[in-house]
């Protein structure tokens, strides 16, 4: 074992979702709200959200690989979200909510693919995650990181955000609780 940690990119809809989902799983080490997969350099949270960047919204997810691994990372990601929509989650629509998979290396990218045709087994429609290599990255600002912590008041995180994490079971994790292997599937 190497002792290194390991990050993937995931875009899943809203990053803030995302980024609440990854917080609560034991063995990841940090969840940053970001942009990623466009053409635009260092763009804005308004220019993403008009669709002309061609970014997503994504999560970068860095984890100890000897308490989670990529592919349980990745199941918890095809139940996180809907994978068969695309360019939308729920009332989040355009491409910057695009279900992908931006993947750092030839390993990566491997699991992914797997992950994607093991997860197809449980959807009847098709998937539409995008599994990509991370070209352009850029975080984004300061007041989307942590979102869901700091503004759980907040109507989003209120009608979206929480049902979310009660269907994963991670409504009363604070941070980093024991990944479960058999966590409910939300689409079934």
């Amino acid at each position: 074992m190497s002792g290194e940690n390991e990050t993937i990119v995931l875009g899943a809809g809203c990053f803030w979702c995302v980024e609440a989902v990854y917080e609560r799983i034991d063995g990841v080490i940090s969840v940053e709200a970001a942009y990623a997969g466009g053409n635009t350099d260092k763009p804005t949270y308004k220019e993403v959200c008009s669709g002309e960047t061609g970014h997503a919204e994504v999560a970068k997810i860095t984890f100890d690989p000897e308490k989670v691994k990529t592919k349980n990372i990745l199941e918890v990601f095809w139940k996180a979200h809907d994978p068969t929509t695309l360019n939308r989650q729920g009332a989040d629509v355009g491409t910057q909510y695009r279900s992908a998979i931006f993947f750092l290396n030839d390993k990566q990218k491997i699991t992914s693919e797997k992950s994607l045709r093991e997860a197809q087994t449980h959807f009847n429609s098709p998937i539409v995650t995008v599994i990509a290599p991370l070209e352009k990255y850029y975080p984004a600002e300061d007041y989307h990181q942590n979102y869901y912590n700091n503004n759980k008041n907040a109507p989003y995180c209120q009608f979206v955000i929480q049902p979310k994490l009660e269907k994963l079971n991670l409504v009363n994790q604070t941070q980093n609780p024991p990944l479960t292997q058999n966590a409910p599937d939300p689409h079934n």
